[in-house]
């Protein structure tokens, strides 16, 4: 794509992604700043530099000494000029090489035309040129690097851009006029703005040290591959592109850059070699992507051998990659126990983490039941409830494997962001509560219970089999120091990792079970059965109670107050129903399954969809999580502290009372120059999944501060304290938030 100058102001530049990271208004469209971008004109370039070359060496003309260069612009992070290959216009010239050649300091880097998730491409402006009709402005094969902790396509160290400059009146003297503006990124972001000007006389000249420096990075600009071949897929849910590409040449060291239309931006490829190399097959998470359109021009390079322009063809299905190939090695007996051992203390440090409240009545419950029985009872009684708790345990892991195996999001606690789960539990809450109070007795039929008794007694070890796993259930919306590192183990890696993860983990959280069952004396200390028993009782209804109150307001959020209202109404009428003693027993089993069932079927149908898109307004200035903007903010100078919340994430509500919205931490969180940013993932949110993943993570809390001096992030323990948020903080901000603490 040209610019006609003679039309108005023209620039050359890159997608909307500046409008993204720095929140100005797209107008990238316009006549006034169409892009320009030829990169199959790189041919013609290295063709007009061969002739002035060979037209020179005829003539017997000496060389120059050096070629046009507009005087430079320097500043702190880069140094930039214009340059010709030819000293001024000769008679007859139509068309003059050039290029804009930016020297980057070391350390930082700037944009690529599609720069990835954050900053913008440069952009530059021809209107001032005089004698110019066209500018053809190519971009080099980039660079892959990391800031703020997303991948990003860019230079470092040096890049010149080739120019092709078409002149309006052949063989006239001739201005190069260039507003430019670029970002360039360190520990920060800058935004550069600065014009170069260069005057090209009627002279006829030409230096081959320029015209070299050219013609390499004209080498470096990618060229349609006709031995090269591309198929591209991505998912109907837009967040995955897989491609397949083949080529007659070996790749060595490959590289993939993908283009939309529009602003999307991709992770850091998967990327895997078969065929002997000939065959180059990619996978990329795509972020951003809505309404796509055309499918991608696709960037290849080869390390500095070669760099491919190729515009894939479409395929209904994916490619399928041999990505069991070059998997990595697998972790040893050494290391599978380690982790092991990280996953059992996770386990025993959730019986104290905040959501041992509601299980602690369930093992209250289970200790009071066992007070008139024997030893040998006792302890069997207990390990059925520790095989409960390991039953839930694999149960989950088989499921999160078959979940990871399809490629669905994955992480500790997700199963509360389904309403038809949440629905279960509560109803199965409602009825313990109920239970609890004495609305109704659950007794089997007596010629079942005169068989159970003479087998041994042993009728109430299905009841404590399910007190251990409901639990084991309740505990799951919790976090705790280990384990997340077990959990991120478990799900990054393979089945026998999940397993072995989770079985350490039920252990940890069943410990207190297991411990009673090899003491069975201990459940001697609870006082003789009496009155108290009904206090206790109400007291533990209370607990259940309120545990779901907490489910129907988690059940709020995540459904919507449609739903959670219809399944309060139907488990109110399933309590009734349980509470009619009246009712036969036939009539009234097949009502509490009816009962049972509609709260379900409420929930899946009248459920609210998508992510809910606000935060919790407090004390706190929240504003929404946008990742893109963290980099914004902290190119400014700013501090962001993101955390990543959910309603039904005990720990996080915790942290947020006992820590984030108490004197001193909320008002360091309220100060000027500190962001606030809240992820809310109570409900499903693909880009939040992706941000945790970024990090290793599969579950929350979980809080990171970015900064000038931590712009990768500073990644905070599941379970918070004031001293580590400020120093978080204060360390992120660099040397003037320090200066400010002291």
């Amino acid at each position: 794509m040209g610019c006609e100058v003679a039309n108005g102001p023209a620039r050359a530049g890159g997608p909307p992604d500046r409008r993204a990271a720095f929140g100005e208004d797209d107008d990238s469209d316009s006549p006034d700043r169409r892009r320009i971008d030829r990169p199959a004109t790189a041919r013609a370039v290295l063709s007009l530099l061969r002739t002035l070359l060979a037209a020179m060496l005829v003539a017997g003309l000496p060389g120059i000494s050096a070629a046009a260069t507009s005087d430079p612009v320097n500043s702190p992070a880069l140094s930039a000029e214009l340059v010709t290959a030819q000293n001024g216009i000769a008679p007859d010239t139509r068309t003059i090489s050039a290029g804009l050649d930016i020297t980057l300091e070391d350390g930082w880097k700037t944009y690529w035309r599609s720069p990835g998730e954050v900053g913008f491409a440069p952009e530059i402006d021809w209107a001032a040129s005089e004698n110019v009709a066209d500018v053809t402005f190519q971009w080099p094969a980039p660079d892959r690097f990391t800031a703020f902790g997303i991948e990003n396509i860019g230079y470092h160290d040096e890049v010149l851009f080739p120019l092709l400059i078409e002149l309006e009146r052949p063989g006239e003297a001739a201005t190069l006029a260039a507003d430019v503006e670029l970002l360039v990124c360190s520990d920060i972001c800058i935004p550069q703005t600065f014009s170069l000007s260069l005057d090209l006389p009627l002279v006829d000249g030409f230096d081959q040290a320029s015209a070299d420096r050219i013609a390499a990075f004209s080498a470096r600009v990618p060229q349609p591959a006709e031995t090269a071949r591309a198929v591209a897929h991505r998912d109907r849910d837009a967040t995955t592109l897989t491609l397949s590409v083949t080529s007659d040449t070996p790749f060595a060291d490959p590289d993939v850059f993908p283009e939309f239309d529009r602003n999307v931006a991709f992770g850091k490829p998967d990327l895997r070699l078969s065929d002997d190399g000939r065959t180059l097959w990619a996978r990329l998470d795509m972020r951003g992507a809505d309404d796509l359109g055309a499918l991608p021009r696709l960037t290849v390079t080869d390390g500095e051998a070669r760099a491919l322009a190729l515009a894939p063809a479409s395929v209904e299905t994916a490619p399928e990659p041999p990505f069991a190939l070059d998997g990595g090695a697998a972790p040893g007996i050494a290391a599978l126990l380690s982790i092991a051992l990280v996953a059992f203390l996770g386990g025993l440090v959730l019986n104290v983490m905040p959501c041992v409240l509601p299980v602690l009545s369930i093992k209250l419950s289970s200790a009071m039941k066992s007070g008139g029985r024997d030893p040998a009872a006792i302890r069997a009684g207990f390990l059925a409830a520790a095989a409960g708790v390991m039953a839930f345990m694999w149960a989950l892991a088989a499921v999160l494997f078959a979940l990871q195996q399809a490629g669905a999001a994955v992480g500790w606690g997700v199963q509360f962001q389904n309403p038809v789960f949440l629905a279960l539990i509560f109803v199965v809450l409602a009825a313990f509560a109920a239970n609890m109070f004495g609305a109704f007795e659950v007794s089997l039929p007596s010629s079942l219970q005169t068989r159970l008794a003479g087998t041994g007694g042993r009728a109430g070890y299905g009841a404590d089999f399910l007190t251990g796993m409901f639990g084991a259930v309740l505990a799951t919306p919790c976090s705790a120091p280990f384990l997340g590192t077990a959990i991120a183990f478990a799900l990054a890696g393979r089945g026998i990792d999940i397993a072995v993860v989770f079985t350490g983990l039920g252990l940890g959280l069943a410990l207190p079970y297991l411990a009673v069952a090899a003491m069975p004396r201990l459940v001697a200390m609870i006082p003789r059965p009496g009155r108290w028993m009904l206090w206790i009782r109400s007291a533990l209804g209370l607990l259940l109670l309120g545990t779901a109150g907490w489910l129907f307001w988690v059940l709020l959020g995540v459904a919507g107050r449609d739903a959670a209202l219809a399944v309060l109404g139907l488990s109110l009428v399933l309590v009734a129903v349980l509470s009619w003693s009246r009712l036969a027993p036939v009539l009234r089993w097949g009502g509490v399954a009816i009962f049972v069932a509609l709260p379900l079927v409420a929930a899946g149908t009248l459920a609210e969809t998508g992510a809910r898109g606000t935060v919790t307004q407090t004390t706190i200035p929240w504003t929404a999580f946008e990742r893109a903007e963290i980099a914004r903010h902290v190119s400014r100078g700013e501090t962001v502290f993101v955390d990543v919340t959910a309603d039904w994430c005990l720990t996080c509500i915790a942290n947020k009372t006992l820590v984030l919205e108490r004197d001193p931490v909320s008002d360091a969180l309220s100060e000027n120059g500190i962001v606030a940013m809240q992820a809310d993932w109570t409900r499903p949110d693909e880009g939040i999944s992706r941000y945790l993943e970024s990090f290793g993570r599969y579950g929350i809390p979980f809080n990171v501060v970015y900064g000038p001096d931590a712009p990768e992030g500073i990644v905070l323990s599941e379970v918070l304290s004031g001293d580590a948020v400020l120093a978080a903080i204060e360390r992120a901000g660099g040397p003037t938030r320090q200066a400010e603490a002291r």
